[in-house]
């Protein structure tokens, strides 16, 4: 049997009843209709509006040759059962974050985020033209998929509070709601870490059902509520810097795509990468005001919690380096973001710094 009959077959477990309601493509005079599932829920800000543009993008670029029929968490799939659904086969592709599915391979840490990582451009730099793209068909086609970033949504906030954060202590029994390695490093410092879909982040603040969050920065933050439960708001943090959002699609359907509509899946993905970015950018800062302006204590993380947060963070990317494809992108990233931070502190760092100097920003 091969990779991706057994793929197929393997059982999808709380998904499989959903996804087995997704029918194949549909076919039409040489068109074809595509089912994208999504970790989103439907409206939340940004992030869905990322996987509307990408699905209508790659509509519009292909004069309906392909049709993206788009669904948003829980409308045929949950948010956590979009990886199994289009790895099976059950589902054509999907948009999504992938630390959400570091139990797949920690390896997906890299084309999502690392805590202390890559930026926005750092990132792209390592995927377009420093070997990412490579590990990434390595990696996802280990379970039958293709793999295209298609969003990010720039540095995140460090998070919604009940309490001031003075100490590493202050994390000891905080239920905390953060995926990925992030959540992990909060583990380290004796966080009680919640792992939850964006829809359903809200409700749990407001019942005290979670203590905090982190969600993505002020735009969609305020879009989502949080300063009607909370106060409190953070808005650095260290775990993620220039978090990846990805297309991901079945592999059996890209490998029967004309050559023509596989670039038009390309291109669609890069220019949502780009244009999710120039979203949140655009936003939160008016964003932030008008939080302030409501009352919201803006707040940064001492010292000594930045040097806690490292500490936890090294030990928490480090543990997975017996895995040999996870040592290998590790320092492949690792190498190519050192080289993209060197260049960048000396140029873009110094020159924003004399701008901001010079013309009194």
């Amino acid at each position: 049997m091969d990779r991706r009959s057994f793929l197929k077959n393997c059982a999808l477990g709380g998904g499989a009843a959903a996804a087995s309601a997704l029918a194949a493509p549909a076919y039409a005079q040489g068109n074809r209709t595509l089912t994208m599932v999504t970790t989103w829920g439907r409206g939340l800000a940004g992030v869905h509006d990322s996987a509307q543009y990408c699905a209508d993008a790659i509509t519009a670029m292909s004069d309906g040759q392909l049709t993206i029929d788009l669904k948003a968490a829980g409308e045929l799939v949950g948010a956590f059962e979009v990886f199994d659904a289009v790895s099976s086969g059950q589902a054509d592709l999907y948009h999504g974050v992938d630390y959400y599915f570091m139990g797949q391979h920690p390896a997906l840490s890299f084309f999502s985020q690392v805590p202390f990582g890559m930026n926005f451009q750092e990132f792209n730099n390592w995927y377009y033209h420093d070997g990412g793209a490579e590990m990434a068909d390595e990696l996802y086609g280990i379970f039958g998929m293709k793999s295209f970033p298609a969003g990010n949504t720039g540095p995140q906030s460090g998070g919604w509070f009940s309490k001031e954060i003075n100490s590493p202590e202050d994390f000891q029994g905080l239920r905390f709601r953060m995926p990925g390695q992030g959540g992990q490093v909060l583990g380290k410092l004796g966080a009680s870490v919640q792992n939850l879909p964006g829809a359903e982040v809200y409700q749990a603040l407001a019942s005290g059902a979670i203590d905090g969050t982190e969600w993505i920065g002020p735009w969609a933050d305020e879009k989502a509520g949080f300063q009607e439960i909370t106060k409190m708001y953070y808005t650095a943090g260290f775990h993620e810097p220039g978090p990846n959002l990805n297309l991901n699609i079945n592999l059996d359907i890209y490998d029967d795509l004309t050559a023509a509509q596989k670039e038009i899946i390309s291109q669609a993905a890069r220019a949502s990468n780009l244009w999710t970015m120039s979203l949140f950018m655009a936003n939160n800062s008016a964003a932030l005001q008008r939080l302030q302006s409501g009352g919201v204590q803006i707040r940064h993380f001492p010292d000594s919690v930045w040097d806690a947060f490292g500490t936890a963070a090294e030990e928490v990317v480090q543990e997975p380096m017996g895995d040999e494809m996870y040592a290998r992108f590790h320092d492949s990233y690792m190498e190519s973001l050192r080289s993209s931070a060197e260049w960048i502190s000396r140029s873009e760092d110094e020159f924003t710094r004399q701008r901001n100097r010079v013309v009194g920003i």
